[in-house]
């Protein structure tokens, strides 16, 4: 594999430099925990592109600079001595150094700026690596201490696009078809800004008609393009699992990877079959008929799970919670300017019409709102606030290459099966379970369909149409917004939807090691205590802080 082949021959010649040295200039082994937090700083310096005039630079050049001056940063850690350090000092150590394969890994197998289309699309960000200077608006009229930072990206965006087309030199056929298919929504948002922007900053108007014409341009130049455009998409085996051991600090392959959820898919299905044969003389759940009546589900649900973490002793919801600006979100009631048109080709949140769109996550909120609301608000709504609010250089640093997802989602979606283990669907209807095993059983079929696209079994386009078949009840749309936004994302951020899945089981696997520590003494207030203290970091991270234990980081020989 060319990422281990790469590896060897960087320490054979790295020890070859050491070795050549006079003694004065061999480099000195460092053992504080305040080179650490140096050599991270540089390290974060040197992920941003340089920026001039609003126009991030992805040349072949600028990239082969990154690529040196990430190998000398690790060179660096390399260095450091760990011994008699702290767990925690210990724990981000190896947290820098994940993060510093993450930059590798990109720059060795995913090459976003020379393989993805999508790498340059506004509407991509999110949904997998995308470049940094968009233009991101919250409001309009545009807030005056914002407008010539906005009049600046409107300028630059003809030249990013420019510059777009001369890095796109090992486009990925795949990746090219996603980004076609996003840019009739590109295409749209432009039209939207250009919109506002006449109505409300008429003196830029000239810009931003240039910046939508930009847009169209590299619609036009990528269908001319896209025959080009061969390499295949998915990493591979060998990739992914380097990518899982290094980056995610995964312990699994791709095969074993594989077994394992299909071994959680055989749970849920039988689960659900349970479920239904026990409530077979009850009546279907009905779906809400008005946004009024699905807004009101929603509050009602969110203050349930609030009030109901709490009595149970589960955990407490911090007073900075912000119950409201959540509702005002896209995942709740979609207030923003660009909300209801983002969540239109998301396939989640709501829209600007009633119904509007009403794909797998609608039809099962339109039922029961509880599990995805409980996964959205505690799960990811909650981490976000209390990572704003960590003040640790390392830790409380946004992470970088996806390396927090499988804590993250693992984490939101543990919540909605675990809490109703906990209770909080007693007093509902039996038929609300039924919702929280086919939501589960569908991201069951979404990491299948991970898998199979990064070992290039799948398309793209085999990947939309098998969830459509695999989700329950045909609720997923067939070739529709979120199929294609999910599958997408799966491509672009290796392993997101497969992580969702191994991160809830690694959520039990943590909390039972725990059990075992403490015996009777163990309570999940005091678990979640803990849990949240150690920030957005890897599970095996996680474990190894609140147990002890670094089992998990010795078998990856990391």
């Amino acid at each position: 594999m060319k990422i281990i082949v790469k590896n060897i021959i960087y320490l054979l010649f790295y020890g070859l430099i050491i070795s050549c040295n006079s003694d004065n200039n061999i480099p000195s082994v460092k053992n504080k925990y305040q080179d650490l937090v140096k050599i991270f700083q540089d390290f974060r310096a040197i992920q941003k592109p340089s920026i001039t005039d609003g126009v991030p630079d992805y040349s072949p050049k600028a990239m082969a600079h990154q690529k040196a001056s990430l190998d000398n940063l690790q060179a660096q850690l390399g260095l450091i001595d760990t011994a008699g350090w702290s767990v925690s000092d210990r724990v981000e150590y190896h947290l820098v150094k994940a993060e510093m394969h993450g930059l590798e890994f990109y720059h060795m197998v995913l090459k976003p700026w020379s393989r993805d289309p999508g790498f340059y699309l506004q509407t991509q960000d999110g949904a997998g690596p995308t470049r940094a200077a968009y233009f991101y608006i919250d409001e309009f009229p545009i807030k005056d201490e914002e407008l010539t930072e906005a009049r600046i990206k409107l300028i630059a965006l003809p030249e990013v696009l420019s510059q777009a087309k001369k890095n796109l030199t090992d486009g990925a056929g795949d990746l090219a078809y996603s980004a076609l298919h996003y840019l009739h929504y590109e295409i749209i948002l432009y039209e939207r800004i250009y919109k506002k922007i006449k109505e409300h900053h008429p003196e830029l108007e000239s810009i931003a008609a240039k910046a939508l014409e930009a847009v169209k341009e590299y619609d036009s130049w990528l269908k001319e393009n896209k025959s080009k455009m061969t390499a295949q998409a998915g990493v591979g085996k060998d990739n992914y699992n380097w990518w899982m051991k290094n980056v995610q600090l995964i312990p699994y392959t791709w095969d074993e990877l594989y077994d394992i959820i299909m071994r959680e898919d055989d749970r849920l299905l039988t689960m659900v079959a349970l479920e239904r044969n026990r409530n077979r003389d009850l009546p279907e759940l009905k779906p809400v008929s008005s946004r009024e009546e699905h807004a009101q589900q929603k509050i009602e649900a969110l203050k349930h799970v609030m009030k109901f973490t709490e009595a149970e002793s589960l955990f407490a919801i911090p007073e900075w919670i912000g119950f409201e600006e959540y509702l005002g979100g896209a995942n709740a009631l979609a207030t923003g300017w660009n909300d209801a048109f983002a969540n239109s080709y998301v396939g989640s949140g709501e829209t600007s019409e009633w119904p509007g769109i009403r794909d797998f996550f609608h039809q099962t909120a339109d039922r029961e709102p509880l599990p995805e609301q409980t996964h959205e608000f505690i799960g990811h709504h909650l981490d976000h606030g209390y990572n704003r609010r960590d003040t640790r250089v390392i830790l409380g640093a946004e992470r970088q290459y996806a390396i927090e997802m499988i804590r993250l989602e693992g984490w939101a979606f543990w919540l909605e099966e675990m809490m109703m283990h906990a209770g909080y669907l007693d007093g509902k209807s039996a038929r609300s379970r039924e919702i929280v095993y086919w939501q589960a059983a569908f991201r069951t079929c979404r990491a299948v369909a991970d898998l199979k696209m990064h070992s290039n079994e799948f398309s793209l386009q085999d990947a939309i149409d098998y969830v459509a078949e695999c989700a329950p009840n045909g609720w997923n749309i067939p070739n529709g917004p979120h199929a294609w936004y999910e599958m997408q994302t799966n491509l672009r951020y290796v392993g997101w939807h497969m992580g969702m899945v191994i991160g809830k089981l690694a959520m039990n696997q943590l909390i039972a090691e725990r059990i075992r520590q403490q015996g009777n003494d163990f309570t999940y207030k005091g678990f979640f205590e803990e849990y949240f203290e150690a920030g957005i970091i890897p599970m095996a991270l996680i474990q190894w802080q609140l147990t002890g234990n670094d089992n998990e980081i010795k078998n990856l020989g990391n």
